[in-house]
C-alpha cells in the first residue's frame, strides 16, 4: 500500500515549487522529480496547501480532505500517478462546493500532464 508523505522543511517546498506546474480553477499542482527521498520506498511524497485567505479551518480542512482523498483513488489506479516526483497541491476555495466525481477525471487529467 502506498503511504502519502508530505514535505516538512522549506526549502523542500522551494524546490518543488520551481518546477513543473499545472493550474485549474480548483487547485494548482507543482511537480519535481524526486529530489529528497521519502521514508520508504513505495511511499509518494506529496503536501495538501491551503492559503489562510480560503474561510475558516473547517472549511480550508473539507477541501484538503476532499483532494487527499482524490489523490488516494487515484493511486489505486496504475500509472495515474508517477511515484518519482515531489508533488505540492494547493487547494483553491471552489473546490470546496464542488462534488467529488467532477474532481477526479480533472486531477487525473492534471496528473497525466505532469508526466509528459
Amino acid at each position: 500500500m502506498v503511504k502519502l508523505e508530505s514535505l516538512k522543511k522549506s526549502n523542500q517546498f522551494k524546490i518543488a515549487l520551481k518546477e513543473k506546474k499545472i493550474n485549474t480553477e480548483y487547485f494548482s499542482i507543482f511537480a519535481a522529480k524526486n529530489f529528497f527521498k521519502p521514508k520508504q520506498k513505495s511511499n509518494l511524497m506529496i503536501s495538501f496547501v491551503m492559503k489562510k485567505k480560503i474561510g475558516n479551518a473547517v472549511k480550508r480542512n473539507k477541501i484538503r480532505r476532499k483532494l487527499k482523498a482524490i489523490v488516494q483513488k487515484l493511486l489505486k489506479k496504475r500509472g495515474a500517478i508517477n511515484k518519482d516526483y515531489t508533488y505540492i497541491v494547493f487547494g483553491k476555495s471552489n473546490a470546496y462546493a464542488q462534488k467529488h466525481d467532477v474532481l477526479l477525471p480533472l486531477m487525473e487529467k492534471s496528473f497525466s500532464k505532469l508526466k509528459k
